[in-house]
């Protein structure tokens, strides 16, 4: 699995963008392979967790959405994560 961490800073193109992004977060969802995502409740930034094999398919979902890209939003963070089997 896969953690992406994104930092916020004002703007309008993030909030106009976000829309679309959240829907593709839900199709993802669907699919498997976003397990959870939400924002931070500062507005700060935001979580993402990725269930996919490798690095690459973690940086393809992310070229995917142009909100990685929009003005406003930054990649932090991605990093390989094993959860424990609890």
């Amino acid at each position: 699995m896969w953690i992406v961490e994104l930092t916020f800073t004002g703007g309008p193109e993030r909030l106009a963008a976000r829309p679309a992004h959240r829907d593709r977060l839900v199709a993802l969802h669907r699919d498997g392979t976003v397990l959870m995502a939400g924002p931070y409740t500062d507005d700060t930034g935001a979580l993402i967790i990725l269930d996919v094999p490798g690095r690459a398919a973690a940086d393809a979902v992310l070229a995917a959405d142009p909100y990685f890209t929009t003005p406003g939003v930054s990649v932090t963070d991605v990093r390989e994560w094993t959860p424990l089997p609890l």
